[in-house]
């Protein structure tokens, strides 16, 4: 049998351990991960319901979601790099703790404003748990247990999303809109008692705290989300100029939140951008699809989150075949191989009149968009992270789960605000679809001139 070795962060110095099994950690990494993501869009099933239960209007309901979003997006990067300062465990448990309690408080709500702060809370619990959770990956396995590991995390990316899609509209009709939050808390207390006990105490970066790039990173954040949802090209260009500040302070001080060096290595830097590309396309069309599932094809919204199996199913079979696909062909040529398949399901699912139902306009495609997906999301992960040093690993899962994160408000306010006058249902759906498509071509024009110079 192979013997596979593995990093681990013991007093600042990387020990060689022999390891044939990924363990309990593992596990724990990706529910994790699967937990937040999954929350993330069973919102898109709930909303009808919730609206109804609590007496809010559009307006309101709107920051359901925004609030979430906001603070997901705005404490990201100072959540990723507390993780290197004070210590992954420490941290992690924390996000596990603050996304539970508020998850019981979302889905014991009854009214606007308390379930809106709930979610503000909830986000952040997600912004801690995201980054840390790819962090812990990073310092648990190394060599082709890591490779293996990220395919393992990338396929979650995915899958978490759509399968939010299916579980909420499941639980939103045969139970209430309450238990997809509700589920969540004995979930997390179990993480949460899984982690004392398995995840091991890493040593932390000893260094001064960089408290105004903090509030600098946070505020800029949070600006700049809140512009995108609210369309406010001012608070979005004021998020821009206090972003330039941000990046000329942090270059300035031997101290800083965000290293910049992150940004020197083209293969991590061109990640960024297409993850960030990558989340503009897909959190459109999984916003869409319901829609149009439910308006068009009359679909419940239990049918419409079975509707994303064919994408979960094969995305996750995709995942499954990764790290051989990898260590054949190498990580930027299967990047360019899942953007190539994802684009071209997403243009058959373009250029198919939607009167012709959901087998041939969605269903079919999904196959390659599940596939794409899963060939995509885990090599772009690792990218994010490569030659990267241990006491850096927090700063760079940060900045992936930035682009992961922000990406999908900015495409979907571009796309809403150019088709939002649109009556009809086919002619609105061609042409969001036409926007995702764009957006996933300019991905795959930057990994194939990255690739070139590589």
């Amino acid at each position: 049998m192979p013997q596979y070795k593995e990093f681990h962060l013991e007093s600042g110095v990387n020990k060689m351990t022999n390891k044939k099994k990924f363990g309990v950690t593992l596990f724990i990494i990706l529910f994790s991960y699967f937990l937040i993501l999954m929350d993330n869009s069973i919102i898109f099933t709930s909303t009808v319901k919730i609206a109804n239960d609590l007496d809010m209007n559009q307006a309101t309901l709107a920051w359901v979601s925004n609030a979430y979003t906001i603070t997901f997006g705005g404490f990201l990067l100072l959540a990723g790099r507390l993780g290197d300062l004070i210590g992954r465990k420490k941290i992690f448990i924390t996000g596990l703790l603050i996304f539970g309690i508020s998850s019981l408080f979302v889905g014991l709500s009854n009214s606007a404003p308390m379930i809106i702060i709930a979610r503000a809370i909830q986000g952040i619990g997600s912004a801690i748990i995201a980054p840390t959770s790819l962090a812990l990956l990073m310092d648990n396995y190394a060599g082709e247990m890591r490779s293996k590991a990220i395919a393992y995390y990338g396929a979650t990316a995915g899958i978490g999303s759509s399968f939010g899609l299916l579980l909420g509209g499941w639980l939103t009709s045969a139970i209430s809109w309450r238990a997809g939050f509700l589920i969540n808390v004995p979930f997390a207390l179990f993480l949460l008692v899984l982690s004392l006990f398995s995840i091991k105490v890493t040593s932390v970066t000893k260094q001064r705290v960089d408290y105004l790039g903090a509030v600098l990173s946070v505020v800029m954040s949070i600006i700049f989300v809140y512009g995108i949802t609210i369309s406010n090209l001012v608070l979005i260009l004021l998020s821009i100029l206090i972003g330039a500040g941000f990046v000329y302070y942090e270059r300035k001080i031997d101290f800083p939140l965000i290293p910049m060096s992150l940004f020197r290595n083209r293969i991590r830097s061109s990640s960024y951008i297409v993850r960030f590309i990558f989340m503009m396309a897909m959190l459109t069309y999984w916003f869409i699809l319901p829609q149009i599932m439910q308006h068009m094809y009359h679909f419940t919204p239990l049918q419409s989150g079975m509707g994303f199996i064919p994408l979960t199913i094969v995305n996750f079979a995709a995942a499954l075949y990764l790290p051989k696909l990898t260590v054949k062909y190498g990580n930027g040529k299967v990047m360019i191989l899942g953007q190539s398949i994802l684009l071209l399901g997403v243009v058959i699912s373009t250029l198919v009149n939607p009167h012709s139902g959901y087998l041939f306009t969605m269903g079919l495609p999904m196959i390659l968009i599940g596939a794409g997906q899963g060939w995509l999301l885990a090599p772009l992960t690792a990218a994010g992270i490569t030659g990267v040093a241990p006491e850096e690993a927090g700063a760079a899962s940060g900045m992936t789960n930035v682009m992961h994160q922000l990406g999908g408000p900015v495409g979907l306010s571009i796309v809403v605000l150019f088709t939002s006058n649109i009556v009809d249902l086919s002619n609105y759906y061609q042409s969001v679809m036409s926007f995702i498509s764009s957006f996933l071509f300019v991905g795959l024009i930057i990994l194939l001139i990255n690739n070139r110079k590589n």
